[in-house]
């Protein structure tokens, strides 16, 4: 009777709360989680049904006339390899969006797949999302923003679009939960499923095998069916967009469509690679060439652009033997086909969307790359294993395997060469990874919406970064972010909506500061004026040396002693020229600015590749 009579004296609030408690501990449901989900009472509870009154609760319904939500993110995709900003590759259903909607040129992502992921989903820079590495253990660290754990208090665009009447589904690579949590015991409040999706096809790490993938159906493991993963992960969202319509038409939905093409492994079938036999015989110098005078007719760069000069730890085309050339080409043959299979897949989803009636009330954001193109396949191309042993019989075993490239017999890692990695992101300088770099972070950008674009093919170069997308679909919707999700207060977002420039071409950028960080490599954008410090050893530094080699001396000041670069990119968008010692109080402004950035979103401590391989020589070492 006690427990009746402190019961009816509660708030309606602490009543509801303690029902839902009462009931979890009976159901076993941890007292938390409960709380969390709990909901607000507005009736009120009396002694008797007479003296209370009722009140339903309603399912959350989305604003009227809400459209569809389609993100599209594709992987490991450099400026210049999409037809649609001037790539030698084809890609015409990608090319059909941008042809109807806008292109974004001026557009960023971390420089890394997790940290864009993450930032993107949450619309908060990647270290206040804990994930300024991965969530794989060796790539992570026990510091809130390298532990690889998003907190719940930078929630996902799917929990505030489920929580607003939306029907939220994800299917591809997720890439952000951590190694620890991704058997079939969970815990699974980091698996998409406990971040706002409703529905989940895919896996959950940061790279897989497109015919024998770790293939996760919601909370489950299950085995893939041996077709393309990209040809699996289609026919299930084109399935739950079909079930959505058929039950509740009038529900919106959400459809984050991610796969994990076009990263490693570069597999497809050959009736896709074969189409660009001898397409490429000309070469990575020819390539970038050809792309820079693509992109300047088609207006997405400078008139006066310069192409950059080859990196120079890279071979010219010219300098090459027959024999490294047909197996150069080869490469990229393969991945070539892997990109424009995997925009026929989008096609599908878009033909099965135009075909139903829900295109036109769709709102498609189209990110053409995580990252620039990636740098991870060394200098020579990965096939298997065999291709991290940098000695004199490496060249001889790629080409007597060359028959294997882009097929189910590669390993994870197979990728490209490096040197065409530079060619993918033409017009600009180095690779994914560097965080320090255009050529690291400015990935294409695509907006479709009929009902709010009326300019066909029209192009925009305000600056935005990926934690832009997020506001900007609340925006184009109607929603506000909210204080608080299921009970569980929220963190500001960090982004800029985009929305403003939809319409006005010329609106000044309203992005105005941003700061960049992937293992060392960083950077700090304002108002035009770029400060860059590409980090020592890196990757490819690493890879360059036999692995019995790949063991580094960790020095204590590399930080502090680290050459800087200026550039002004209102003149100089691809970095061309460095301005640092003409404009040295500028330089010394920014870089006090990134710190000032740093700490603001709690990025320290700041862990580099040496600190990774040291973890990985030494597994408990602890970071310094």
């Amino acid at each position: 009777m006690k427990k009746l009579e402190s019961f009816i004296g509660k708030t309606n609030r602490q009543r509801i709360i303690s029902l839902s408690l009462m009931a979890g501990s009976v159901a076993g449901a941890s007292s938390q989680s409960i709380h969390r989900y709990a909901q607000e009472f507005s009736g009120t509870i009396g002694k008797t049904l007479a003296d209370s009154k009722e009140a339903r609760t309603e399912n959350p319904k989305a604003p009227l006339g809400a459209p569809n939500i389609l993100w599209i993110l594709i992987d490991d995709v450099g400026f210049g390899a999409s037809s649609a900003f001037g790539g030698l590759i084809h890609t015409p259903n990608l090319d059909s969006l941008a042809n109807n909607g806008l292109r974004y040129t001026n557009f960023h992502t971390c420089a890394m797949s997790a940290p864009t992921r993450a930032s993107l989903l949450t619309g908060r820079n990647s270290s206040t999302a804990h994930m300024a590495g991965f969530g794989h253990e060796w790539l992570s660290a026990r510091f809130p923003a390298w532990e690889g754990r998003i907190p719940s208090e930078t929630g996902t665009i799917a929990e505030i679009l489920r929580d607003n009447g939306y029907s939220t589904f994800a299917v591809g690579k997720y890439g952000l939960t951590p190694d620890a949590d991704t058997t079939d015991v969970g815990p699974f409040d980091r698996w998409p499923t406990g971040k706002g999706f409703e529905h989940f096809f895919g896996f959950l790490g940061s790279a897989d095998d497109q015919y024998k993938p770790q293939l996760v159906n919601d909370n489950e493991h299950v085995r893939p069916d041996g077709r393309h993963l990209n040809a699996q992960i289609t026919d299930k969202a084109i399935a739950y967009i079909t079930r959505q319509h058929r039950v509740a038409p009038d529900k919106p939905f959400f459809l984050y469509y991610s796969p994990g093409a076009v990263h490693s492994p570069h597999q497809v079938a050959t009736e896709w690679s074969d189409k660009y036999k001898g397409k490429f015989d000309k070469g990575w110098d020819w390539y970038r060439e050809e792309v820079i005078a693509r992109q300047k007719k088609l207006g997405i760069i400078p008139q006066n652009a310069k192409l950059p000069a080859r990196d120079p730890r890279l071979k010219a085309w010219k300098d090459l033997t027959p024999e490294q050339r047909k197996l150069y080409a080869r490469f990229m043959e393969v991945y070539a086909g892997f990109l424009e299979y995997t925009d026929y897949e989008i096609g599908r989803i878009l033909t099965y969307l135009r075909e139903s009636g829900q295109l036109d009330n769709t709102a498609v954001f189209a990110i053409i790359g995580d990252n620039g193109a990636s740098k991870e396949g060394t200098f020579n191309g990965v096939i298997d294993n065999l291709a991290f042993e940098n000695d004199g019989e490496f060249l001889d075993y790629n080409l007597k395997n060359i028959a294997k490239i882009g097929t189910s017999k590669t390993i994870t890692s197979a990728n490209y060469p490096l040197a065409w990695a530079q060619a993918a992101n033409t017009p600009f300088k180095y690779w994914k990874q560097d965080a320090n770099s255009e050529g690291g972070t400015r990935n294409p950008l695509i907006v479709y919406y009929p009902k709010a674009i009326q300019e066909k093919g029209g192009i925009r170069t305000q600056y935005g970064h990926v934690i832009d997308v997020l506001p900007t679909t609340l925006e184009l919707i109607g929603l506000k972010a909210p204080e608080e999700i299921r009970q569980v207060k929220q963190d500001s977002i960090h982004g800029t909506s985009l929305l403003y420039s939809l319409k006005d071409p010329k609106a000044a950028s309203r992005h105005t500061l941003q700061h960049y960080y992937i293992f060392g490599a960083r950077s700090l954008y304002k108002d035009g004026w770029k400060a860059a410090a590409p980090h020592r050893p890196d990757y490819i530094d690493l890879y360059a040396l036999p692995r019995s080699q790949q063991v580094l001396t960790r020095d204590p000041n590399r930080f502090e002693n680290e050459k800087w670069e200026l550039y002004n990119l209102n003149e100089d968008f691809n970095e061309t020229n460095d301005l640092a010692a003409k404009y040295p109080e500028k330089l010394k402004e920014l870089k006090t600015l990134f710190e000032a950035q740093a700490k603001r979103y709690g990025l320290a401590p700041y862990i580099d590749w040496a600190d990774i391989y040291e973890r990985r020589r030494v597994p408990n070492a602890q970071t310094k």
